[in-house]
């Protein structure tokens, strides 16, 4: 095949490799091994990377070589991005002075921002659609194109492309080149990659549109936001839409609102939640769980201000990290300066530092539902799920380094058990480590090295059902773990994490001491770590997974007592009076309604149980037991109904 020292060597996943003596793309890889491959290759992955099917490979190198059809997770995301640009291109076909901005994928479609004087609503969608349609149809092929930054300013800048000319003066400054894809008369800036032509995109839909800023940034430029979504084929995309309408069903927002739980107005400001006394019932089961876990692991509890001086979260380093997304700082008129704060770790920090410390007190355990207040922008406010004041189920672990192995190990067992607790077994999990070409990241490299060894025996020491590497994950300080929970309809949320640090301890930061047997002083490491993450997203996600139907221990009402007719209210409120006492959290209905009617409200209203009593029921002193999801139980004496319920609280049933 012509000079061996000049040789493309390939490694394919069967163990084959495959030798060229000229440049060839992925295309041409799949064509040798079999026409029905290069047909249904839609892109590639080399050495790791994800790169288009028409890619050109090294001349001479040695590379590992995927090709990726369909049936490989990898393809969906490379088509969405595709489905962006055929969109995009529909958009500039129908409406005159389109500028063009981002197209990126986001979980299970896409969205493109567009600068044009027309509105884009709900009505256009059809005529975008029938474009698109029409452009997948035509199939014309998308091509690379690679340019000098400066012969793409002067490019972009013929085409009339503003936004895409100042990107590529100031956020592409460093590149010395940069690509385009395009696409018949349609082109675009883009690094890619992008499936050789659109006839992959087997069902497309047009979702949403909403407003956004240019950069994010609120001072420029309003830009309009067109969401759509797209999948290989049409029973994918009706699966999909049928998602979106249970999630629709289960939207935390329009729940919290219908079942009192919880309330968010701008009068007490965006993104701040008031807990509403059946949400507070909802916060203080889940808090009362965690507590006593946390005692019964050696946890001490301690309580923390919401503020503090902005020396000590620069200290921390927390300020001016997070300069961007913190509220002002409070200036004092004796000069001082205060600052909402962003995290609980600096304060705990400073309880550790409030007097000597020896090995024998390590570890030390600081627990705290800590409040932090964040300043997320107003348009990635949502709900309970993303908002400026939350409150954390806090810990801070500091301990000796050979330590640090068991006392993480302990805290990832405590988060499986929460999440195994409430029913969500199918999480996996996310090893956040740091980019080394990342200048974020404090500390000494051998540091990392450390930390980062530590927590990957640790996850290989405990039973995890899916752990994910991701480079460039970390927290600035250290090397995370973060619990990635699906609920019951299969939307994932980050929940739990756990961080190792050696960074706060060392002396560029608090340099924390203990004394050693040796009489000698050490740094401790840290371990931060939080099983919920927050009340407040926890619980907005509980909200959408049960779809308000708590399980018993968590409802805020437990049982109603419906009474036949008014007359039996005296027995309802014996009834319901044995319930309080025995510890349950009880109403009656004692409305001069029909039984059907009030039936119906409980069941509305999501109450696990309901106890109906009439003349039959008081003649054998019983009560008929109706469960929320199985109807009619059947007759019960009320010990024996109040033992069944304790009993389903107390294992903490999820069904």
């Amino acid at each position: 095949m012509g000079n061996l020292e000049n040789m493309l060597k390939v490694s394919l996943p069967d163990g084959n490799i495959l030798e060229y003596a000229s440049r060839v793309r992925p295309i041409d890889i799949a064509a040798d091994i079999s026409p029905g491959l290069a047909r249904a290759t839609l892109a590639a992955e080399v050495d790791g990377r994800l790169l288009g099917a028409d890619a050109l490979l090294p001349a001479d190198s040695e590379i590992a070589l995927r090709l990726l059809t369909q049936k490989d997770a990898e393809t969906l995301d490379v088509m969405r991005h595709t489905a962006a640009h055929v969109m995009a291109r529909a958009v500039m076909r129908l409406f005159d002075g389109v500028q063009l901005a981002f197209g990126p994928t986001v979980d299970d479609g896409f969205y493109y921002d567009f600068e044009l004087k027309h509105p884009i609503s709900d009505d256009d969608f059809p005529k975008i659609e029938a474009e698109v349609a029409k452009i997948i149809k035509e199939d014309e092929p998308l091509e690379r194109v690679d340019m000098d930054r400066d012969e793409a300013i002067l490019f972009c800048t013929d085409l009339g492309q503003t936004l895409k000319v100042e990107h590529l003066e100031d956020g592409l400054a460093g590149e010395e080149s940069v690509s385009f894809y395009r696409q018949g008369e349609f082109i675009d800036l883009c690094r890619g990659p992008h499936l050789p032509c659109p006839k992959a995109i087997g069902a497309f839909k047009l979702l949403s549109v909403a407003g956004a800023y240019w950069k994010g940034d609120a001072a420029r430029q309003q830009l309009q936001r067109l969401y759509g979504t797209a999948w290989f084929n049409k029973q994918d995309l009706k699966a999909y839409l049928r998602r979106v309408e249970e999630a629709k069903r289960r939207d935390h927002r329009v729940l919290g609102k219908r079942l009192e739980l919880f309330l968010i107005e701008p009068e007490v400001g965006l993104g701040l939640v008031s807990w509403l006394p059946k949400g507070a019932i909802v916060r203080h089961e889940l808090e009362s769980f965690i507590h006593a876990e946390l005692i019964g692991n050696g946890y001490q509890m301690v309580y923390t201000p919401v503020i503090g001086n902005v020396h000590l979260f620069e200290t921390s380093g927390h300020f001016p990290y997070y300069k961007d997304s913190q509220f002002p700082p409070i200036e004092m008129a004796d000069g001082d300066r205060y600052l909402l704060r962003p995290m609980n770790c600096p304060h705990h920090i400073r309880i550790y530092q409030s007097k000597p410390r020896s090995y024998r007190e390590l570890p030390l355990r600081l627990a705290e539902f800590g409040m932090v207040h964040r300043f997320e922008q107003s348009g990635e406010l949502s709900g309970m799920t993303r908002v400026r004041g939350f409150t954390q189920d806090d810990a801070h672990i500091f301990c000796t380094e050979d330590q640090v192995a068991d006392e993480f190990r302990g805290c990832m067992k405590m988060t499986q058990f929460v999440l195994h607790t409430l029913g969500l077994d199918d999480y996996r999990v996310r090893l956040g480590v740091r980019d080394p070409a990342s200048d974020k990241y404090v500390g000494k490299p051998e540091d990392w090295d450390r930390a980062e060894a530590a927590l990957q025996q640790v996850c290989r020491d405990v039973e995890l059902p899916k752990i994910e590497v991701e480079i460039g994950e970390a927290a600035f300080y250290g090397p995370k773990v973060d619990f990635v929970a699906a609920d019951c309809i299969g939307r994932e949320w980050q929940l739990g994490t756990v961080q190792l640090d050696y960074n706060l301890p060392g002396p560029d930061r608090f340099d924390l001491r203990y004394v050693g047997a040796d009489n000698q002083p050490h740094r401790p490491v840290m371990i931060h770590r939080a099983p919920f993450g927050s009340f407040e997203r926890f619980v907005g996600m509980l909200i959408e997974h049960f779809a308000g139907a708590f399980p018993l221990w968590l409802a805020p009402e437990q049982v109603r007592v419906l009474v036949v007719s008014q007359k039996f209210e005296p027995d309802g409120r014996d009834v319901e009076g044995q319930l309080a006492v025995a510890g349950l959290r009880v109403s009656g209905d004692y409305r001069a309604e029909k039984i059907g009617a009030k039936i119906r409200d409980a069941q509305l209203e999501l109450i696990p149980y309901m106890f109906v009593i009439g003349g039959r029921e008081m003649e054998h002193r019983t009560v008929a037991v109706r469960d929320r999801r199985e109807g009619d139980l059947g007759a019960m004496s009320i010990e024996e109904a109040i033992r069944t319920l304790r009993a389903e609280i107390e294992a903490k049933t999820v069904r």
